[in-house]
């Protein structure tokens, strides 16, 4: 089967501007760093700004290189900053490389961000006639095409409605209406769906599977595991704006769990969430026979989960904590939460740097590698969140003790149970 995207050593660079730390700045300075300024391009008009202390290079793809043959449904993940989004605005031709070659073959649709192609004056009738033109097809396509995306958008009773007035959910449900309906080769489409409910979402993941097997190609950014898990064979992990593996779904999702290519320390990870004024700093496990962390647990065992938290000097009043740890298996499916208000145990950060201990007798995990999000909450407000925080392997063990092990990786949870012949079975 032919390649219909092709994407050869392909570079993106940004040039970032920082201010000079200054505490004050007369006008004569501003003027005299414009005239300074000025006159270094009037006699270098060409020279690069690496040694200019107030720009940095900053590289958001380097050296990127795959082909996605027709048909194919391809998951692109990575955390935040990893490339994903710069890659996609490459490939939907928003955004020009700075280097490199990208062979497209065939009609690109994209929803990239909300809003994706709308006019916001225009309204919803009027807007699926513009993106068809866009795609280039023809008033008698699109009208052929149009119940079936007002009914797939559910939006109807708001389709003379001018789309400024949507919210965000109905923008999306049209705009990806239209992209999946209008026949496009190639379907692009970005996190923009994480906007829509879990039913919408559920329907548009069925959609995109339809389009895959329709023979036209799909393209899939996002950090639910489980949907591309679901939807795609295979996957990209981009990690610092490379590719770190082009291998199946679950390689590359398992490989993302365990965060290989990014071992730096918690509190030094970028790719979080929230107010930043209280924030992880380190997640640790140890058995109960055990004085040391470990990465791998027993079922069966006790464990004592440890979250040390560092708090800004400029942090709010502090209130009770809410800490989630949302524990998610190989594939990306959510295996178990753990919190300490559904529990019932209120939990007050007092001091610059806090650790709380979260004890789980009888360790319920079965065999399996698991990955850790990480959610701080205090007086209802997101102050911390970070995907991948800790990740841990959980080797077979007699979780019964009935002499019988599950040495198969299967990603679930133990239940306490108890078996007996039932009366009514006594003759």
């Amino acid at each position: 089967m032919s390649s219909v995207i092709a994407v050869e050593n392909l570079s993106k660079k940004y040039i970032i501007g920082h201010q000079k730390q200054e505490r004050y700045t007369a006008l004569r300075d501003v003027l005299t760093e414009g005239a300074k300024h000025f006159t270094r391009k009037l006699i270098h008009p060409f020279a690069a700004q690496e040694n200019d202390p107030t720009h940095e290079e900053f590289w958001a793809l380097k050296d990127v290189s795959f082909d996605i043959k027709q048909g194919e449904r391809v998951g692109i993940i990575g955390r935040n900053g990893a490339g994903k989004s710069t890659l996609l605005k490459i490939l939907s031709r928003i955004t020009e490389p700075t280097s490199g070659k990208v062979s497209i073959k065939g009609r690109v649709a994209s929803l990239l961000e909300v809003g994706t192609g709308f006019h916001p004056e225009l309204s919803g009738r009027e807007n699926i006639y513009l993106n068809g033109a866009i795609l280039g097809m023809s008033k008698a396509e699109i009208k052929k095409k149009f119940d079936e995306i007002v009914a797939f958008a559910e939006v109807e009773k708001f389709l003379d409605t001018p789309v400024k007035r949507y919210s965000s959910g109905m923008y999306v449900r049209l705009a990806f209406a239209v992209a999946a309906h209008l026949e496009p080769e190639i379907l692009i489409v970005d996190e923009v769906l994480a906007v829509g409910d879990a039913q919408f979402q559920k329907k548009c993941l069925g959609k995109m599977e339809d389009v895959g097997k329709e023979g036209r190609t799909v393209l899939f950014v996002s950090h639910n595991m489980g949907a591309i898990s679901s939807l795609c064979q295979r996957c990209l992990l981009l990690d610092r704006g490379r590719v770190a593996i082009d291998s199946s779904s679950n390689n590359a999702i398992q490989m993302y769990l365990e965060g290989i290519k990014d071992q730096m320390s918690l509190l030094e990870r970028k790719d979080r969430a929230g107010s930043g004024h209280v924030k992880f700093s380190k997640i640790g496990f140890r058995l109960s026979s055990s004085n040391t962390y470990v990465q791998t647990l027993i079922p069966g065992e006790d464990v004592t989960i440890e979250v040390f938290f560092l708090t800004s000097e400029n942090c709010p009043r502090i209130e009770t904590a809410n800490v989630g740890l949302a524990i998610f298996g190989s594939s990306g499916q959510l295996v178990t939460i753990l919190n300490n208000q559904m529990s019932g145990n209120d939990i007050k950060i007092s001091g610059r740097l806090n650790k709380i201990v979260c004890d789980v007798p009888r360790f319920p995990l079965m065999p399996g590698r698991y990955s850790v999000t990480a959610t701080l909450q205090i007086g209802g407000d997101l102050f911390d969140q970070v995907q991948s925080a800790a990740n841990f392997t959980v080797e077979s063990g007699d979780y019964y003790q009935s002499g019988f092990t599950n040495s198969s990786a299967r990603n679930g949870v133990y239940i306490m149970q108890h078996w007996k012949l039932g009366a009514e079975n006594n003759g």
